[in-house]
């Protein structure tokens, strides 16, 4: 007989409430229990007698306290949105600093990146910062400025040693990324990206919770064409409608290969069944576009530079700034010039 998962715990009371840790009870919830999470826990008349009431009267309840300190602190930033994929290794946090670099390309707009990816952070490296630590002040913990309109929060930026792990439970990684609102000071800012690890768990979880208030414009799927790629995304979409995230639109990245000398474009990921336009078109979301491979992406990554500073002329920066026009016109942004 195959094993079976431990019995699941509702889905909307996860979504809702993922910071709070059920109460662990020391016998099993007697007929009519009002449940160990709600108002009246421990204190209704069924709970007289039960074993339980002690720890159910105790458990924190309510909605958190901090929710309204982190709308405040988010009150100047009009644009957030999540960047998302369930397979780790397509180049979402690759995508979300050219996404960065293109809407910072406007002086007019200011623009941040959250990573909230906490056990292995790529943005600072990505965005030229890497060595830079948070300058912390009477007002918070201000974000580190790639470029007078371009600001990145990590966890990296708190590392003794730029190769130290972060070996943290859920818990303490929700913690966090509640201190990245909380804490740090955006200030009046056109988009905010959030940069998120791969899956649909903890992080996915705190960030659609603490934000649910000052309100996500919606999330921009990232995937390869292979199928094996594809299986997950199906994931992260059922994942966003079940948490009320808007899908801004689907963009598969490493769609062709694009030799830098001729332009010549090969296929080293064939898209099996369809890539993601299908699947964009099955999940009844926004197609926003295809992204072919460019060593250069690589590179520019590496050196912590901006890919369309330096070669705005080849296919991949082309395709890039068609997936951010897309993307633009789906959160209400001017769309950007072709300059």
């Amino acid at each position: 007989m195959s094993p079976s998962l431990d019995e699941p715990e509702p889905v909307q009371d996860v979504i809702n409430n993922p910071l709070k840790a059920r109460p662990e009870l020391v016998a099993p919830e007697p007929e009519h229990c009002p449940g160990p999470e709600s108002e009246t826990a421990g204190k209704a008349d069924s709970c007289a007698g039960c074993p339980n009431q002690a720890i159910c009267a105790s458990a924190p309840k309510g909605p958190d306290p901090d929710l309204p300190v982190i709308t405040a602190r988010l009150a100047g930033v009009r644009h957030k949105v999540l960047v998302l994929s369930g397979k780790g290794g397509v180049g979402k946090s690759t995508f979300t600093s050219l996404l960065a670099h293109a809407f910072a390309a406007d002086d007019s707009r200011t623009v941040g990146i959250m990573d909230t990816d906490i056990c292995g952070p790529s943005i600072p490296k990505m965005m030229g910062v890497e060595d830079e630590t948070i300058h912390v002040s009477s007002s918070g913990w201000s974000p580190v400025w790639v470029a007078d309109n371009l600001g990145v929060m990590s966890i990296q930026f708190m590392l003794p040693n730029r190769d130290d792990a972060v070996i943290w439970r859920g818990p303490k990684k929700n913690g966090l990324i509640k201190r990245f609102l909380k804490e740090v000071e955006w200030g009046d800012m056109d988009v905010l990206l959030v940069d998120t690890p791969p899956g649909t768990s903890d992080e996915h979880l705190s960030v659609n919770s603490l934000l649910r208030e000052s309100g996500i414009d919606g999330a921009v799927m990232v995937t390869t064409p292979q199928e094996v790629s594809l299986l997950d995304v199906r994931k992260e979409i059922d994942f966003c409608r079940k948490a009320g995230i808007k899908v801004l639109g689907l963009v598969e990245n490493m769609s062709g290969f694009v030799c830098p000398k001729c332009t010549h474009e090969n296929q080293i990921f064939k898209a099996t069944t369809g890539g993601g336009k299908a699947l964009a078109k099955e999940m009844g979301i926004p197609f926003l576009g295809e992204v072919p491979l460019d060593p250069r992406i690589g590179m520019a990554c590496d050196y912590g530079e901006s890919f369309f500073d330096h070669y705005p002329d080849s296919p991949a920066c082309k395709a890039l700034m068609r997936v951010v026009k897309g993307l633009a016109r789906e959160i209400g942004e001017p769309v950007l010039s072709d300059d």
